[in-house]
């Protein structure tokens, strides 16, 4: 299979310095068109009636920490080239799909978060909805690489 689109998909955690280094690194050497894609989790846009935040400004929040932390990955992998940048509200774990199947990506990389036992069973895993629902290959990024 030729790899020519490569999804590479991130947060605001530190191993998302790691997926985006690799990612990028895939892409160069396989001559692919990267793009970095960061949603905005609408569940955590929960907002503070007691401090005067509206789940819209919450909301609002999280896009400007998504796009400063693509900005931060831009810089941190001395992109030069244009890297499409893909910001979608929604849940992470569909729109981490649906976004490769729009884009029509050949290969996503994604990372996870050490997580483990009951910690990974109430939280659910990102990476793990995608490896079991995505129709194409998924590379995972450990957190200690």
């Amino acid at each position: 299979m030729i790899y020519k689109k490569i999804l590479i998909a991130v947060d605001s955690s530190e191993n998302s310095i790691n997926v985006a280094k690799k990612g990028f690194e895939l892409a160069e050497q396989l001559q692919a068109e990267p793009a970095l894609i960061f949603v905005a989790d609408k569940s955590k846009a929960i907002g503070n009636p007691d401090a005067g935040i509206t789940p819209n400004e919450a909301l609002m929040e999280l896009k400007k920490k998504a796009r400063d932390t693509l900005d931060r990955l831009i810089r941190l992998n001395n992109r030069t080239k244009e890297t499409t940048l893909f910001m979608p509200e929604g849940l992470p774990k569909e729109d981490i799909l649906k976004t490769a199947k729009t884009w029509e990506a050949d290969l996503i990389v994604a990372g996870i978060h050490g997580k483990s036992g009951l910690g990974l069973w109430a939280m659910g895993s990102i990476a793990q909805h995608i490896l079991l629902h995505s129709h194409i290959p998924v590379i995972i990024v450990p957190s200690r690489v």
